[in-house]
């Protein structure tokens, strides 16, 4: 059941993962949680933000993220023993994942997917980022394809290359799961359509409620906290403010990349 009030939880580790990104666990007290979903995590006398479940084990839960604002630079600088609130779980998650699916996350869009990736076959995930300091998870899935963009490790180039070479060798292939930067996304529906496989995405929108009440995270006519986060392609393609648009803590809709850069210190 999920539980709207956060419930206190200390600290029972804080471990860096890369280059300005971070892994809190905490015990694990979510009920039926579904990989995709999301928790809100409070710390006391600073704020609330949406953020994914990376390590997903039956004591404890792991959430990782990228030290940006003041939040997460607060939540990076907490002990062990410190005390976190820790509501939900929140919205839909992934479906259930087979052998042939294929898992592809960019940037800390992987930590989502995550648990994902321990359920598929091991060359089934693809991990990307700017460079080999800011790649997550390298040592826990030793066995995935991995980008960057400067060719400091792995291929250099994109995850989308390596999802394509994929797609146009491999017949049983079943669903695509994606999580990364929109303009990434974008690109990886185009190539699930043109080899017609499912595709599901993770969409990210600043978030208030958690659960649908306050609109904070509307992108075109879908509620992400409610209806999403995980979508299927077909549902947000066409979309006006997808890869487009999203809104800043005001409500204001501004483009994607002003929402990245306030996102960067907010």
């Amino acid at each position: 059941m999920r539980d709207d009030y956060p419930r206190s939880l200390e600290i029972l580790e804080i471990e860096k993962e890369a280059k300005d990104l971070f892994t809190v666990f905490v015990k694990n007290t979510l009920d039926g949680f579904v990989p995709g979903q999301f928790v809100m995590v409070w710390i006391p006398s600073v704020d609330e933000k949406p953020f994914g479940v990376s390590y997903l084990e039956k004591d404890r839960i792991g959430i990782t993220f990228e030290v940006k604002g003041k939040f997460t630079k607060k939540l990076a600088g907490m002990k062990k023993a410190d005390i976190i609130g820790i509501r939900g779980p929140y919205g839909i998650g992934f479906p259930d994942p087979d052998s042939s699916t294929i898992v592809i996350g960019g940037g800390c869009g992987v930590s989502s997917l995550a648990p994902l990736m321990e359920k598929v076959k091991k060359s089934n995930s693809i991990i990307g980022a700017r460079s080999k300091d800011m790649l997550l998870f390298r040592n826990r899935f030793k066995d995935a394809h991995f980008t960057t963009d400067d060719g400091t490790f792995g291929k250099k180039g994109f995850v989308t290359e390596i999802l394509e070479e994929k797609l146009s060798a491999l017949d049983k292939v079943s669903q695509v799961f994606c999580c990364g930067p929109e303009i990434m996304m974008s690109r990886v529906i185009e190539i699930c359509k043109k080899y017609r496989k499912k595709c599901f995405i993770s969409m990210e929108r600043y978030m208030k409620c958690g659960f649908g009440v306050c609109g904070q995270c509307m992108c075109g006519d879908k509620v992400v906290c409610n209806e999403g986060p995980v979508f299927e392609s077909k549902d947000v393609e066409g979309n006006p403010e997808f890869n487009h648009f999203a809104r800043i803590k005001s409500g204001k809709k501004v483009p994607v990349s002003d929402y990245v850069r306030w996102r960067s210190c907010e």
